[in-house]
């Protein structure tokens, strides 16, 4: 039986999004959120369904997890749920499988100008029980994957950048830094990797997601020269990469959520319309990325858009405020799930704005672990400031129906949404929720709000109790719910089918004045 205290710990969010799994933060600098280390726990366990003598282990290591949460040993945990996971994917821990699960890349630079010699140091995050006598070796090479190969494709060798005898044993204690010549490498995504041996024997290996852009440097100077003379937004538009290549390279952003190639690619590009135009966003239309400097954070951030080819400046038109789910980003809603949701918006006639969040993991404002740390919780303020930031920057920029404002999530963005929906009513002329859940003390005020929501009953990641459970006390206080429940469906491939039935029920509700304000 599912409780309401576990569905709370696994009603944190979507991990897999089309082909994109928990797998893909792997190689990010930035550690993976404990959060999201615990969904993929969460979810693996719901999937497995370990019996016997395996669930009596992970059991027990779940009460170790909970222990070392407690007492804020995040090394501990991840390697608490390293082992735990070994387990429900049926491979065995060993004292190599514990060894490589310490091992980690870490440099100051993820985003890097070939040009300038390239530092990694190899490092552990936990002190591994295996035993060591000698000092050992490290073979580091540079890998991408070749065109045209599939996803799962072993990756091409680019180059061997060297092995190194006398490796210390505790990589903690005395790091392992290699100072790597990437000269002559073009532009593109790779992969360096570690293998770390004894003798003959390899312990483990880690790798690092790298991208690699020729003249980066120059670039960044051209950026940082244009946005000086520009005025917001198109300051923060300028900025953006050169912002957050800052925070990658600090270890605060995971690589795989910012897309170097593409942010830099379209910074040049708005440069050039910039030198033709007062104003180079006048009359565009379709999928766009803006950004914004959000204060309180000192960060611009980014969000994605869709116009519709209709749009006409001084016409209201609806808009869709999309949440993503944990582990995603704000282009997630146009990339994945079929990218339905930007051609409904194009059919209807509504305008898009998809928020990150502050981070990948921000919750809008909803506490889901019911942590007092303040780090958390200033990401937590800090991902519902966004939110109502990009709310307001849409409403600055294009003539929005202030009567007809939706907002709808998947995952942590349904949850999100009934969060925020719960301490900001008045906006809103309808929620749109996917696989989530709700607080059902909050159901009374959001009872005018009309609401539609979709849940599959075979969710390993959010038990669909907590859809159940908020639809019934919706309905208890009179609200205009419209529930389907997917029979056999998962915590993902209910969306994008549904989405067109979310934009019917959009359309049919009522206007709250006579005429668009």
């Amino acid at each position: 039986m599912i409780t309401r205290a576990t569905t709370r710990r696994l009603a944190v969010g979507c991990l897999i999004i089309g082909s994109a799994t928990v797998a893909s933060l792997v190689s990010a600098q930035a550690p993976t959120g404990l959060l999201s280390l615990s969904v993929r726990h969460n979810t693996l366990k719901n999937t497995a369904r370990p019996t016997g003598e395996i669930k009596a282990q992970v059991d027990s290591l779940d009460r170790l997890i909970a222990q070392a949460n407690r007492l804020g040993r995040s090394a501990e945990v991840r390697r608490l749920y390293a082992h735990a996971n070994t387990l429900l994917t049926r491979r065995q821990w060993t004292a190599e499988t514990e060894y490589a699960a310490s091992l980690v890349l870490r440099t100051d630079r993820q985003v890097v100008d070939p040009s300038v010699r390239w530092p990694v140091r190899v490092e552990q995050i936990f002190a591994p029980s295996i035993e060591l006598t000698r000092p050992l070796t490290a073979r580091i090479t540079l890998r991408q994957r070749a065109a045209g190969t599939a996803a799962n494709a072993p990756l091409a060798v680019v180059k061997e950048l060297g092995t190194f005898d006398g490796v210390p044993r505790d990589l903690r204690d005395a790091p392992f830094v290699i100072d790597a010549n990437l000269q002559g490498i073009a532009d593109g995504t790779y992969q360096v990797s570690v293998d770390m041996l004894d003798s003959a024997r390899t312990l483990g290996s880690a790798s690092l997601s790298i991208v690699v852009r020729n003249g980066l440097n120059t670039t960044v100077a051209r950026l940082q020269e244009a946005a000086d003379a520009a005025s917001e937004p198109l300051r923060s538009d300028l900025l953006f990469p050169v912002d957050r290549l800052r925070h990658v390279n600090n270890s605060r952003i995971a690589l795989g959520t910012f897309n170097a190639a593409r942010a830099f690619a379209a910074a040049e590009s708005l440069l050039v319309r910039m030198k033709a135009s007062r104003d180079p966003w006048a009359g565009r239309t379709g999928d766009l990325k803006r950004h914004y400097l959000l204060e309180g954070a000192g960060e611009i951030m980014p969000y994605r858009l869709y116009i519709p080819k209709s749009y006409k400046p001084g016409t209201a038109m609806p808009l869709i405020i999309a949440l993503h789910g944990l582990g995603a980003t704000e282009d997630s809603f146009f990339d994945a799930y079929g990218r339905v949701l930007p051609k409904l918006a194009e059919e209807r006639g509504y305008i898009v704005a998809a928020p990150l969040g502050y981070r990948v993991d921000g919750a809008y404002g909803v506490s889901l672990t019911g942590s007092r740390d303040a780090a958390t919780q200033r990401v937590q303020a800090l991902s519902e400031q966004d939110v109502l930031q990009v709310f307001e920057q849409v409403k600055a920029l294009y003539s929005v129906d202030a009567d007809r404002v939706f907002l709808m999530g998947h995952s942590m963005g349904a949850i999100g949404t009934w969060g925020m929906a719960a301490k900001r009513p008045e906006p809103w002329a309808g929620l749109g929720a996917f696989s989530g859940f709700g607080v059902a003390s909050t159901a009374s005020t959001i009872r005018s709000i009309p609401q539609f929501v979709v849940h599959g009953d075979a969710d390993p990641t959010v038990a669909v109790s907590g859809s159940r459970t908020m639809v019934a006390a919706l309905k208890e206080v009179g609200a205009n719910v419209r529930y389907i429940e997917v029979p056999g469906g998962d915590h993902s491939n209910v969306v994008a089918p549904h989405l067109p039935a979310m934009f019917d029920f959009f359309d049919a509700i009522p206007r709250r004045t006579a005429s668009p304000r």
